[in-house]
């Protein structure tokens, strides 16, 4: 395997890379054993050796070539293929696109990025029925006056990031000594930042010093993109590290719960605060930013993880704060010009105008939001039914008429629309995910009622968003405020769907799509604990080990992942599969230490409190301390994230041997 060395130099600030000797610098590579395999990668150890009589500062990058046809390019959390460069980019919400020829932001025909910015420090290619690609240790650290790659396990001082790249023009990846965020560094979807000069990102070797270093090669077959996975898996056990001890199961979901119930319900509004501040620590005044909504953020994602939570502390207050909130949106949320759930309240008027509405492009109802909001009902429903022996009849039907509604607007292949007409209820806007929902709440619904007349419907749509998202690998149009872009969120609801359709019919088909869309989902999970250099996760040791990154947009972790740990466990028992396992247990202590086991333990907030973003990275560092300087979490409650959460520890993972 023949690899590319080319180095950009800090003192000539020259844009370009180019060859070592020109630097004053030379290498030698030696590839000894392995296939080129998942398991049995080849090796490769190389060494770069500062020839110059004085210190050189620079990035040195390793690219591997391919054989150029058609790529489809995988950094996890970072690159899915192209990242919709195909697709219009002229959009409000900005992120990094691939695009063949001279293309202008957010597009390019090559990228590079600093190390944490991908779950896994792997950059790999998909093209012609093979995969190809590279994996390095994500950053260096200093032993013994030595720079030496990370590796878990191993001690020493943190020296520098490494970096990943991807080129469509070249036909390479690759993987960078310091790093580049270039052309452009995407902070947030509306605040991108052109190429910086060579500063702090650079790796320095003193005259006349050497650098060893490792990298993995990956050159195997495979019939589609899904053919990423076995690499990935090989790389977790590789590179793993387990998330920080955090509470017992039991003792999170209590703390989180209570805090939730004590400082976010709002009786006058039946409803939580989608946001609470202290903005004066201890003081007892609160400040609440509403922001309702039916589901996603807000609403039965919070109400339902709360009831059931009610249910296993035996908090008889909290349980009807939650049932308060669920029966106020069953009797008066629905449209009926629409048949459709208003997914907003606000000014005592039910309307589709949430927080998002200005970032949609169609206007209309959310088939995200009105059946996430009925899959959240009907787990209400369960659960009542199962450890309180209460029956609320009258959930059912109007969870039916909704599900009725959304099965008359598929389109001929399957797929339920992403937005719906207020007046008719009709389909306006599909080639989205996000209608997965659907599936998913008509799926837990014929399991509740053991009703199966629409199972052959369902089976239609599973196979739609099998082959035309997950086979792929690139999932896309779920969250309502980033312009479709690839995320982690809607293979949620397709993770759950194909639960229930396993349990309905026993074929093992769906269990193998089960663990595709898992193994999907986990490629923005966090393997390793990535050195977090920015307060207050630097300071109290916050691990990003399980933690799973929003979207390629949205470049922060946040907690939504864990309301399918339920469904990791399902495949676990059905399957006994170890590596789906150790994911479910990573996820699972990941959220027991992402939130205040105390007050003020993340410099804001009471016991119990956390908010949705996580700043493992250089991603969305916009929340400030009042000295100006960047903080790397929101400083607020977000009950929906605390909800996600709760969701994962009080459902059947509660009473499992795990918890």
């Amino acid at each position: 395997m023949n690899v590319v060395i080319s180095a950009r130099n800090k003192q000539k600030q020259n844009m370009d890379y180019t060859e070592l000797s020109i630097h004053g610098l030379s290498a030698t590579v030696d590839v000894s054993g392995g296939i080129g395999s998942p398991d049995q990668p080849y090796r490769a150890a190389l060494i770069v050796r500062n020839d110059n009589r004085e210190v050189w500062s620079g990035v040195i990058r390793v690219e591997l070539p391919f054989a150029k046809t058609n790529p489809r390019f995988f950094l996890p959390a970072f690159m899915y293929g192209r990242n919709r460069g195909e697709s219009p980019q002229n959009v409000l919400n900005e992120f990094p696109r691939l695009r063949e020829g001279h293309s202008s932001r957010p597009s390019s025909s090559w990228w590079m990025t600093r190390s944490d910015r991908l779950s896994h420090p792997a950059a790999l290619v998909y093209d012609s029925g093979r995969i190809t690609g590279i994996c390095a240790s994500p950053y260096f650290m200093l032993k013994n006056g030595t720079k030496q790659q990370w590796m878990p396990g191993k001690v020493g001082e943190f020296y520098q990031y490494g970096g990943f790249t991807c080129s469509l023009s070249k036909g390479t990846v690759g993987y960078t000594l310091g790093y580049e965020n270039a052309p452009w560094m995407f902070i947030k979807s509306k605040q991108v930042a052109e190429r910086a000069p060579l500063s702090e990102n650079v790796f320095e070797l003193a005259a006349g010093e050497s650098v060893s270093f490792e990298i993995d090669i990956y050159d195997y077959e495979a019939e589609s993109p899904l053919g990423i996975n076995a690499a990935l898996e090989q790389i977790y056990y590789r590179y793993h590290e387990k998330p920080r001890k955090g509470s017992a199961v039991q003792i999170a979901a209590a703390d989180l719960s209570k805090a939730v119930s004590q400082y976010a319900w709002l009786p006058e509004e039946l409803s939580y605060s989608g946001f609470v501040f202290e903005d004066e620590p201890g003081s007892g005044k609160f400040r609440y930013n509403k922001l309702f909504s039916i589901s996603w953020t807000n609403g039965l994602s919070v109400a339902t993880p709360v009831l059931i939570a009610a249910l296993r502390l035996d908090d008889e207050d909290m349980r009807q704060q939650a049932l308060s909130c669920i029966t106020n949106i069953v009797e008066n949320s629905i449209n009926p010009a629409s048949g459709l759930p208003y997914e907003t309240y606000g000014n005592g008027q039910w309307s589709i105008k949430g927080w998002w509405f200005d970032g949609i492009h169609t206007p209309g109802h959310s088939s995200y939001l009105a059946c996430q909001a009925m899959y959240y009902i009907l787990k209400a429903y369960e659960y009542e039914k199962r450890l309180k022996t209460c029956t609320h009849d009258e959930w059912l039907p109007f969870v039916h008429r909704v599900l009725m509604q959304m099965e008359r607007t598929k389109n001929t292949d399957g797929e339920y629309p992403y937005i719906l007409s207020e007046e008719t209820g009709a389909g306006l806007e599909y080639d989205s995910f996000g209608g997965a929902w659907a599936m998913t709440a008509l799926a837990y619904y014929c399991w509740l009622t053991e009703e199966h007349s629409h199972l052959e419907s369902l089976r239609l749509s599973e196979a739609h968003y099998y082959n035309r998202f997950v086979k792929r690998m690139e999932c896309y149009g779920a969250p309502l405020d980033t312009d479709k872009t690839i995320d982690s969120e809607g293979i949620l609801a397709y993770i759950k769907a194909v639960r229930y359709l396993h349990a309905m019919t026993g074929e093992q088909h769906y269990l193998d799509n089960m663990r595709d869309a898992i193994c999907y989902e986990s490629t923005f999970k966090f393997v390793y604990n990535s050195p977090i250099k920015v307060p207050p996760l630097s300071r109290i040791g916050w691990s990003s080990s399980g933690g799973s990154v929003t979207s390629v947009s949205n470049p922060h972790i946040h907690p939504m992942s864990n309301n399918s740990v339920d469904e990791l466990l399902y495949y676990v028992e059905q399957t006994d599969d170890a590596y789906v396992r150790e994911r479910m247990l990573d996820t699972v202590g990941w959220g027991c230490q992402t939130y205040n086991r105390f007050d003020l333990e993340f410099d804001y907030g009471r016991r119990g409190w956390m908010s949705e973003r996580f700043c493992h990275s250089e991603g969305l560092l916009t929340q400030k301390y009042s000295d100006g300087s960047p903080a790397s979490t929101w400083f607020c409650l977000m009950p929906w994230a605390s909800g996600s959460i709760i969701e994962g520890l009080v459902g059947d993972f509660w009473d499992s041997g795990f918890a």
